[in-house]
């Protein structure tokens, strides 16, 4: 385990603890192949620390450290291991977990230490002079061992709310014994902006240390929290990729580094990492299996979307009007999102990102402009299905609608069995190229038996439809019109091993919507890969 040069100096640390801290999360449980695969991600990125977990304390995080030192080779990070201080009564030299933590062969070691009075006296059972003595001969004893050494100062906040004065003396300690930095954590989450700035100034100038800063998000203000320490002195911030951890999460990795790089103007990150941010963030979203948030700040799909016509207008001219900051400095795309609110502008805009040519023919954006607006009156929603949206503007352009096949029929039969299971069978009808054309499929349910009998029915004649697989299926129940009738929207997801598109449906049933989302799907699918209509 090697790290060939650091993204930055010394002056200051962008740590990230996604695979300790982060992965307490509910619902994400990391593999050893996980784990190395999201810290090769955080060091391509450019981050100057990972922790990687605790080793000894289970056997996962043991086996991490070992393979990392044989199958990474950092360019940009060095690799931390998170422990205890050593236990009351002995000595650092003697304990084993402190040993576990110098076998792991991490550079860099985070000591967590008691800066609570009353965690001290009713979690570690000793007394606050013994508190200090095991930060002191913890720290010393790793620093001979030749590793540098970062003190987190659990519940740090908390403890100096209590009891200032102790809880700096932990600090002063920590210092002292060698630690580089001292992290004063918000382990519950629960201060504001303005409390930390205050806090963390009068410990920098009561103690001389070099502080850092940990923040949960309880409050919502775990980002805020982190640059707000910054403000006050900090030269060190711990988070975690996408806010993963505990509870509500942690602070967001990517709002702290894009703020610390494009509002405070410092450089934390190595030349053009920024603007792979979104990327990375995706990618360590689809290795937790976690869906990555649409409306996380900076790399949000949502982050640079506009819906209201205003905006769209105003969009038109200059972008700036109306985003904080160019998405393509953090790998994001602005989109423009067409809904009932759209006007002129949002059409335009929207036609131009799709790649049609509306000229300024402003009578067929007009046309546009009410046919979404009727077609939303339905229950239609284009902002999440831009493939259906695409088809509709090329069927206004183009003067007809775009067709490779046209429909005669389907049905969709569910059968009871006697033994309690369920036969779901499909019949679809269609003219296409021509020829009229007959198939039948069953699927595990009427929507994936229609979806089936519609592939048989149609890979023949166009062979480029065997890449297609729908990856996700939505239903929605609208609001019923008359009396207790109601409407059904269906949003559909497909992809072809290159990129995925969604198509909206809405009709009385959900199969009936459903059939309407997959005819978009398959004909969409067609467009894209660069057949020509022949209805």
């Amino acid at each position: 385990m090697t790290t060939k040069a650091n993204a930055t100096d010394d002056s200051f640390h962008v740590f990230d603890t996604t695979l300790r801290d982060g992965a307490q999360r509910e619902g994400i449980n990391l593999t050893v192949a996980d784990k190395l695969t999201i810290a090769r991600h955080l060091d391509t990125f450019g981050v100057g620390y990972i922790e990687g977990g605790w080793p000894g304390a289970n056997p996962r995080d043991t086996e991490f450290f070992a393979r990392a030192q044989k199958e990474i080779t950092f360019e940009n990070a060095q690799l931390v291991a998170f422990g205890a201080t050593r236990r009351a009564g002995g000595s650092a030299a003697d304990d084993p977990q402190v040993k576990a933590l110098l076998n792991s062969g991490a550079p860099v070691i985070t000591l967590v230490a008691k800066s609570h009075d009353r965690h001290v006296e009713l979690a570690l059972r000793t007394t606050l002079e013994e508190n200090l003595e095991m930060v002191r001969d913890t720290v010393s004893h790793l620093r001979e061992q030749g590793r540098r050494v970062f003190v987190d100062c659990e519940h740090f906040f908390d403890g100096y709310r209590a009891n200032a004065e102790y809880a700096k003396s932990v600090v002063r300690t920590a210092h002292e014994a060698g630690a580089e930095v001292v992290i004063l954590c918000d382990t519950n989450g629960g201060m504001l902006p303005a409390q930390v700035q205050a806090v963390v100034a009068t410990v920098i100038a009561d103690t001389g240390a070099r502080l850092g800063i940990h923040a949960q998000d309880d409050t919502g203000c775990a980002v805020a929290n982190t640059l707000a320490a910054v403000d006050a002195g900090a030269t060190h911030v711990q988070c975690t990729a996408n806010g993963y951890g505990e509870r509500v999460g942690n602070a967001n990795l990517f709002p702290v580094v894009a703020a610390l790089e494009l509002k405070y103007g410092m450089k934390v990150l190595p030349e053009g990492a920024l603007a792979e941010m979104t990327r990375i963030s995706h990618a360590v979203a689809e290795v937790v299996n976690l869906t990555p948030s649409t409306h996380q700040p900076y790399v949000g799909v949502s982050a640079f979307a506009h819906k209201a016509g205003l905006h769209a207008s105003a969009i038109k001219v200059d972008p700036d009007l109306y985003q904080h900051i160019d998405p393509e400095l953090v790998g994001n795309t602005m989109r423009m999102l067409v809904s009932d609110m759209a006007g002129r502008a949002s059409i335009e805009l929207k036609g131009k990102e799709l790649g049609v040519d509306l000229g300024d023919d402003r009578a067929l954006v007009g046309r546009v402009v009410e046919r979404v607006k009727e077609r939303e009156l339905q229950g239609y929603t284009y902002e999440a299905a831009d493939a259906s949206f695409e088809l509709l503007l090329r069927g206004e352009v183009e003067g007809r609608a775009r067709r490779y096949f046209r429909t005669e029929s389907w049905r969709a039969i569910v059968e009871d069995r006697p033994d309690g299971t369920h036969a779901n069978e499909a019949t679809v009808k269609l003219w296409a190229k021509g020829e009229r054309i007959v198939a039948t499929a069953e699927g595990n349910g009427p929507v994936n038996a229609l979806d089936r009998a519609l592939r048989v029915a149609l890979e023949r004649i166009y062979p480029q439809l065997a890449k297609l697989e729908l990856i996700d299926y939505k239903v929605r129940i609208l609001e019923g019109r008359t009396g207790t009738e109601s409407t059904t929207r269906v949003l559909i997801t497909t992809g072809d091993g290159t990129g995925d598109w969604a198509t909206v449906g809405v009709a009385e049933n959900v199969i009936a919507a459903s059939w309407q989302a997959l005819e978009d799907a398959y004909t969409y699918g067609l467009l894209r890969a660069g057949v020509e209509p022949t209805e």
